[in-house]
């Protein structure tokens, strides 16, 4: 059980559109409009896992072309964003928004998000805890949810905090560099497997 939590701590905590868009609404609104839109992250993102764990999410993207379409927009995404917060020059670029967000937001953002579907697909086909088939999907999705919630909500803190610094420009010019290439390294992983 330690390694799927050493493996879920490590698959969250890295920069993907959840994260990234809850440390940006904490930093463009503040901790009340972020903590309703984690709630939605939280409804969507069990949901996904539900969907991978009952198998719906398979029969859906056993139709190659889906998978295609849906890869291509995602990487496209991703790399769109990567772009974003590259060139977002000497200001903190944490995704931005116009609006303060809600759980709609967090909900619509967990349905595409193809980390999200990665991420549980990994964890609930690639580690076996030897529960059995009810008992292990449902230990998975507690601990999951327990380490899943206090990540966000510190990412969530982290853009708060942000909002309230004032750093040089070199150094926000630097953050934004590593957080897209981190992003740009996920879309090559990504890339790569297909091979």
């Amino acid at each position: 059980m330690l390694t799927f939590a050493a493996a879920v701590f490590f698959l969250i905590i890295t920069p993907g559109p959840g994260v990234l868009s809850t440390a940006g609404v904490g930093a463009a609104f503040g901790g009340r409009a972020g903590v309703r839109y984690v709630a939605g992250l939280f409804i969507g993102t069990n949901i996904v896992a539900l969907a991978v764990i009952s198998g719906v999410a398979a029969v859906v993207l056993a139709d190659p072309r889906i998978r295609t379409v849906l890869f291509v927009l995602s990487t496209g995404y991703l790399l769109y964003l990567a772009f974003r917060i590259a060139t977002a020059g000497s200001r903190i670029a944490f995704i931005e928004a116009r609006r303060k967000p809600g759980i709609r937001d967090g909900l619509a953002l967990q349905a595409v998000n193809p980390k999200a579907y990665a991420v549980n697909t990994v964890m609930f086909s690639g580690f076996a805890i030897g529960l059995g088939p009810v008992a292990d999907p449902m230990v998975k999705l507690l601990i999951m949810n327990a380490i899943w919630l206090p990540l966000h909500f510190a990412w969530l803190g982290a853009g708060v905090w942000l909002r309230r610094l004032d750093l040089a420009p070199s150094t926000q010019r630097a953050i934004n560099i590593a957080m897209a290439a981190s992003m740009v390294i996920v879309v090559t992983l990504a890339l790569w497997s297909l091979r």
